[in-house]
């Protein structure tokens, strides 16, 4: 766990200028208004063992927990985003990325306004599509949360 490194990234994703294309960028993807961070995940988890998935996922949360209690003793507690909800909503109205890809690959987030820089930052574990590997990502974007 590096939860000082994760923040520093989260710090500076907080400060760079959005890109005017969506795409891949240094630290995970990256398009108008928001980026994303893989911060941690699974190696080689892809289909692979069931056990080994779950183990991977406990130790995501453990990170996004961790991680969590240093940015609530900077920006407060903040709030947790069911993101089963954004996925249904995909299907009846737009929702706005990174929202909408977000609620593809994770079932919450925590979720805080970085005050002064007009960004929402989320914290989030993908573990839903089991034929694909589990991370921890972080968001940052000026969309605000559905």
């Amino acid at each position: 766990m590096d939860s000082a490194r994760y923040i520093a990234l989260i710090d500076e994703l907080c400060l760079r200028p959005f890109p005017a294309e969506h795409g891949p960028s240094d630290t995970g993807a990256a398009g108008p208004g928001w980026h994303l961070a893989e911060l941690a995940g699974s190696h080689g988890l892809r289909g692979g063992d069931p056990a080994g998935r779950a183990v991977a996922v406990e130790q995501c949360e453990k990170e996004r927990d961790a991680l969590h209690e240093h940015m609530a003793s900077r920006w407060g507690e903040g709030d947790v985003l069911n993101l089963q909800t954004v996925l249904l909503r995909t299907d009846r109205e737009a929702i706005p990325e990174p929202w909408a890809s977000l609620s593809a690959r994770a079932r919450v987030a925590y979720l805080w306004a970085a005050r002064g820089t007009g960004r929402w930052i989320a914290v989030a574990v993908a573990d839903r599509d089991e034929a694909d590997e589990v991370q921890l990502l972080a968001v940052v974007t000026r969309a605000d949360p559905p």
